[in-house]
C-alpha cells in the first residue's frame, strides 16, 4: 500500500503538469499522512536540510563553469582543435563532434550545455558540407550527454551525495567508460555516414594544427588541473567545482579577453537561475528520501527483487531496463534524485559495488536525455541547431541504441568498468 501511495501521488501529480520539484514535495505530504505523522514543521526542516550539504555547493560552481566556457571561447577552441586534428578526413565533422563532446564534458559536466555548443558551432558546417541534417543533430545530441559521464560530473555529484558514495571516486570511474561511449558514437557514425557524398575540408598545415593547439591548450589545462588535484587529494570536487570557475573566469576575461563585464553578469544570472531549478529539485526530493526511508519502503522493493539477489547480472539489467523506461518521461536529476534512495539497499544486499552501479546508473540516465518524447537534449538540439524534434528524434536513434548497447556491455563484463577504477584509486 506504500508503495502504491508513493507512485500513485506522485505520477498523478507529474500526470496533471505539476513541476517536478512541486510533484516531490506533494508526494512527501501523501506519504507523511498516510504514515499518520503529518507535520508541516517536519517538512519544512527537511527541505532546508535537503539544500543544505557542502558537495552540493559544487553544483552551482560547475554550472557557472560551464556557462563562462561556451561565452569566453573555451569550448570554440576546444572545437576548433578537433577541427584541425580530424576535420580532413571523410566524414571527418562527426569524428571532430565526437572528439570535441568527450574533451567538453572535461570541463563542464553538463550534457545541455555541451549539446548547445556543438549544435551551435557544428551543426551549420555538417550541414553545408553536405552531411544530413537529422542524422548529424542526432549524432551531436549523443555526443552531448557524454557530459555527465566523464568528469566533472553534474550528475554523479548529485547521485554521490543522495546515495553516500565518494563523488571522488565516482569522478576517476567515469573516465573510460565515457570515452567508451565516445568510441560507440565513432563506430556507429562511420557505418551510417561513409557513403554519405560530402565537401571534406583541407587537411590544416602542420603549422596551423600546432597554432590551433596553442589556443587551445589554456582550456585543455581545466581537466588535468581538476583530475589531478582529485588523484593527488589536493582539493575535493567541492573544491574543484571552485577552481574550475575561477580558472575558466580568468582564462575568459585575462587571456582569451572574450567577456566583458556586462556579459559577467548576463553569466552569472543564468547560472544563478538553473543552479536554483537544480537545487530546489535537491531540496524536494530529500523530503522524499526522508519518508521513503521511515515507510521501509527499500526493504519492500528488495522483496519484490528476491529472485533476482543472487545474480547480481540479472538484477543490474533488471535495473537498467526500469531505468531506461523511467528515462523517457523524466529528466535525469530527479530520477536520480527519486530512484538512489529506492535502489541503493537493493544494490547493497545483493553486494555490487556502489561505485560501479553509479556510473551505470549515470550512463543509463544520461542516455534518457535523449531518449523521446521527453529527451532534454533532444530539444536543446532542435532549439539551437534549427530542426524539427521529429527529425532529430529520427537522426538520433543509431547513435542512441550504439550507447544502449555499450551500457548493457558494461552490465554483463563488470571489469570493463571495475578494472580501470582500481587502476585510478
Amino acid at each position: 500500500m506504500t508503495i502504491a501511495v508513493f507512485l500513485g501521488s506522485l505520477l498523478g501529480t507529474m500526470a496533471l503538469g505539476v513541476p517536478i520539484a512541486f510533484a516531490l514535495l506533494l508526494c512527501g505530504v501523501a506519504l507523511m499522512v498516510h504514515l499518520d505523522m503529518f507535520d508541516a514543521q517536519i517538512l519544512a526542516q527537511n527541505v532546508i536540510n535537503g539544500a543544505d550539504s557542502f558537495p552540493l555547493l559544487a553544483v552551482p560552481f560547475f554550472i557557472l563553469a560551464g556557462e563562462i566556457m561556451n561565452v569566453g571561447g573555451l569550448s570554440r577552441r576546444i572545437v576548433n582543435l578537433a577541427m584541425a586534428l580530424v576535420g580532413h578526413v571523410p566524414g571527418g565533422l562527426g569524428y571532430v563532434a565526437i572528439i570535441a563532446a568527450c574533451l567538453l564534458a572535461a570541463l563542464s559536466g553538463s550534457a545541455v550545455a555541451d549539446a548547445a555548443a556543438l549544435a551551435a558551432l557544428l551543426l551549420p558546417m555538417m550541414t553545408a558540407a553536405g552531411h544530413d541534417k537529422a542524422r548529424s543533430a542526432g549524432l551531436v545530441a549523443a555526443a552531448g550527454v557524454i557530459g555527465p559521464v566523464i568528469p566533472p560530473s553534474i550528475g554523479f555529484i548529485v547521485f554521490g551525495v543522495a546515495a553516500n558514495v565518494s563523488i571522488s571516486k565516482l569522478f576517476l570511474a567515469g573516465i573510460v567508460p565515457g570515452l567508451l561511449m565516445g568510441l560507440s558514437l565513432w563506430v556507429t557514425w562511420w557505418l551510417v555516414a561513409r557513403k554519405e557524398q560530402t565537401q571534406i575540408p583541407p587537411r590544416k598545415t602542420r603549422a596551423e594544427v600546432m597554432r590551433t593547439l596553442r589556443e587551445s591548450l589554456w582550456a585543455l589545462m581545466l581537466p588535468i588541473i581538476i583530475l589531478v588535484g582529485l588523484r593527488m587529494g589536493v582539493f575535493t570536487p567541492t573544491e574543484a567545482a571552485v577552481v574550475a570557475a575561477v580558472y575558466a573566469l580568468t582564462v575568459s576575461v585575462l587571456v582569451y579577453r572574450e567577456i566583458s563585464l556586462r556579459q559577467i553578469m548576463e553569466v552569472f544570472v543564468v547560472a544563478a537561475r538553473t543552479s536554483a531549478i537544480v537545487m530546489f529539485l535537491v531540496a524536494a526530493s530529500l523530503v522524499s528520501a526522508w519518508l521513503i526511508t521511515v515507510a521501509d519502503l527499500p526493504s519492500k522493493v528488495i522483496d519484490l527483487l528476491q529472485p533476482f539477489l543472487d545474480n547480481p547480472t540479472m538484477l543490474m539489467i533488471a535495473i537498467m531496463v526500469l531505468v531506461m523506461v523511467v528515462g523517457t518521461a523524466m529528466d535525469m536529476t530527479p530520477t536520480i534524485l527519486i530512484l538512489t534512495p529506492v535502489l541503493m539497499p537493493v544494490i547493497k544486499a545483493a553486494g555490487i559495488d556502489p561505485v560501479y552501479f553509479g556510473v551505470l546508473f549515470i550512463i543509463n540516465n544520461s542516455i534518457g536525455l535523449i531518449t523521446p518524447p521527453v529527451g532534454t537534449v533532444l530539444n536543446v538540439v532542435a532549439g539551437v541547431g534549427k530542426v524539427t524534434m521529429d527529425d532529430v528524434t529520427k537522426g538520433v536513434l543509431p547513435f542512441m541504441i550504439a550507447e544502449f548497447l555499450i551500457m548493457f556491455v558494461m552490465v554483463i563484463f563488470p571489469s570493463i568498468v571495475t578494472v580501470p577504477m582500481r587502476w585510478f584509486f
